[in-house]
């Protein structure tokens, strides 16, 4: 069985999928963008699009009574691995919190949808 999460606190599906999806313990968090709620991208520089993205995911999990301690895996995606050093400094001082840091991948890519720089996925492990 599975559900999906809608949440007005992240910017709303701009296609056919769902911001996140609850299946059991785990929630998968569509990629998200450093976009405002009326999907404009935020923020000129990594670093406050890496902070608007991870506050999306958050929101999305916020949506399932979860957090950013509940994540097991990250995928991000950055249209210039040369941006690598700031997107990592502003994730870990956003995840600084979280106990056990969650596995990550990072994807270089050419170019991510409305101009941005980054965008976040992840998976999280929540058992209500």
């Amino acid at each position: 069985m599975k559900d999906a999460i809608r949440t007005d606190l992240a910017p709303p599906p701009g296609g056919y999928y769902s911001q996140g999806v609850v299946a059991g313990p785990f929630i998968f968090v569509s990629g998200q963008l450093p976009l405002d709620l009326e999907g404009r991208v935020q923020g000129d520089t990594i670093g406050e699009q890496t902070r608007k993205a991870l506050d999306n995911v958050a929101a999305v999990l916020r949506a399932n009574d979860a957090s950013l301690d509940h994540l097991v895996s990250v995928t991000v995606y950055v249209s210039d691995i040369g941006l690598w050093p700031e997107v990592n400094e502003v994730y870990a001082e956003c995840l600084a919190s979280v106990e056990i840091p969650p596995a990550r991948a990072v994807v270089p890519t050419r170019e991510l949808h409305y101009g941005a720089m980054i965008e976040v996925s992840a998976i999280a492990y929540f058992l209500r």
